[in-house]
């Protein structure tokens, strides 16, 4: 039930309204000046306040301006025996979500908190869902790399500095680059992802600049290019390593004068773009050995900022594997699973040769084929099947999987689960209310997983 907390001076209206909330079942504490409730606002989560404009010590209006400092999305209504249409306007441009008259109407005040409250929902769901479609995940670790990049973003994003981003596949170098964006005063523009390896060297030049109509023979209609999708924003070439010779020029002249011509065309184009890089190469290499042009690489480079490997912050890999725990248990609408210790020691002894993506992955896998607590025997049986040392237990504890017959990772999943249920429907028996508390899933969802993979007694 939601929170509530009355800030007013006067013992009779704080006593009133609590029992008018209460009765409503609302949970409600008081408190008889502003100071003294600001401190509750800051040690405790409330849904709602109700302040008092008029108070000695502080003002109710000071109360509404600092606690929404403390707590932006906190509701604040406002009330007042001395109410006018002017204070009334006053505390809506300070972020009052309404304003009362004393003594308060009783379908008002109720109308009114009802209101406040579903309001308040809405915010934090809104920021929930936001959080979900967004691609922008914390940053998550305590080592000494991580809480450099995470400084060195600090510093950097609000400028318009150019960085390149170095670090292994995986590690983590385009979450750096959104954050480089969401810091950056071009947030609200545009941010333009380019995998320079995934085009094809013939392609790339268009899909940067765009092209005119005929200008080459699929060119049926002219095409609006990444950097002009980027002006105001910022324009994320990833795997700039793999960028043709030609490109690279046509990129570095972008960046020279601001300005682009489309293949075929020959207006120049002003464009308002700032460019993040990132290489899994060594470009100083590449550029010895011809294949990377070295003012575009000076271009790039204003600011460094190198990824480490999940090897060299091991002692992260604990708070990351929590994170992932909680968020993929959530996808799947299932308890969050526990993660023995041992089991984390054993996740932190295997090589990680795909850094953070390849973690994430085998945290979800754990999380298919384990129960409710995952364990150090099922991080070396499941977790990394191609390391050496889960390939003997693997091999030990279950018959070989010919993993070429699954054309995606959504088939391997099924095939998993499916055997896994199979396993422990027969380990229980075919007692299915036990095979759902063992799995720690509802009977119902069990049912229907029976039914889905289509599992019968004694096949």
């Amino acid at each position: 039930m939601a929170k509530i907390l009355i800030i007013d001076d006067e013992r009779s209206i704080r006593s009133t309204l609590r029992e008018i909330l209460e009765y409503e079942d609302y949970t409600v504490e008081d408190i008889d000046n502003g100071v003294d409730g600001l401190e509750l606002i800051r040690k405790n989560d409330y849904d709602l306040v109700l302040c008092d404009i008029k108070m000695n010590r502080m003002d109710g209006m000071e109360v509404l301006t600092e606690g929404l400092s403390i707590k932006p999305d906190l509701p604040f209504i406002m009330i007042s025996g001395h109410g006018t249409v002017e204070t009334a306007v006053e505390a809506s441009k300070k972020g009052a979500f309404d304003f009362i008259s004393k003594p308060p109407d009783l379908n008002r005040l109720l109308i009114t908190v009802r209101n406040a409250l579903d309001r308040g929902s809405l915010v934090v769901e809104a920021k929930v869902l936001k959080r979900k479609v967004s691609k922008v995940r914390p940053i998550l670790g305590e080592s000494q790399a991580i809480v450099k990049i995470k400084e060195t973003i600090e510093r950097v994003g609000p400028t318009d500095a150019r960085v390149l981003v170095t670090g292994a596949n995986g590690s983590g170098k385009e979450l750096v680059a959104r954050w480089l964006h969401e810091k950056s005063n071009r947030s609200n523009g545009p941010i333009i992802e380019v995998n320079c390896a995934a085009i094809p060297s013939e392609l790339i030049e268009s899909e940067l600049f765009g092209h005119e109509k005929g200008s080459f023979t699929s060119a049926i209609k002219q095409r609006i290019g990444k950097f002009e999708s980027a002006n105001g924003g910022t324009l994320f070439l990833d795997e700039i390593g793999d960028m043709s010779q030609s490109a690279q020029a046509k990129v570095l002249r972008a960046l020279q004068e601001s300005k682009i011509t489309r293949v075929g065309g020959e207006k120049e184009i002003d464009v308002d773009v700032r460019v993040v890089a990132a290489t899994n190469k060594d470009l100083l290499k590449e550029i010895e050995a011809g294949n990377f042009r070295m003012d575009l690489y000076h271009r790039l480079s204003v600011i460094l900022i190198h990824v480490p490997p999940l090897t060299e912050r091991r002692d992260d890999i604990g708070l990351l594997t929590q994170a992932f725990l909680e968020e993929i248990c959530n996808e799947y609408g299932m308890p969050t699973k526990k993660i023995s210790e041992a089991a984390l020691d054993a996740l932190k002894a295997l090589p990680w040769t795909g850094n953070i993506r390849e973690l994430r992955n085998m945290v979800e896998r754990l999380i298919i084929l384990s129960d409710k607590i995952i364990t150090d025997t099922d991080v070396k049986a499941f977790a990394n099947p191609s390391a050496p040392v889960a390939a003997a237990t693997a091999a030990a504890a279950a018959p070989q999987t010919d993993f070429d017959q699954f054309t995606n990772f959504q088939e391997y999943k099924d095939f998993a689960e499916r055997e896994y249920i199979k396993f422990k429907l027969e380990k229980n028996n075919w007692n299915v209310s036990k095979t759902a508390d063992d799995i720690d899933i509802q009977r119902s969802h069990l049912y229907s997983k029976i039914e889905k993979f289509g599992l019968k007694r004694g096949e």
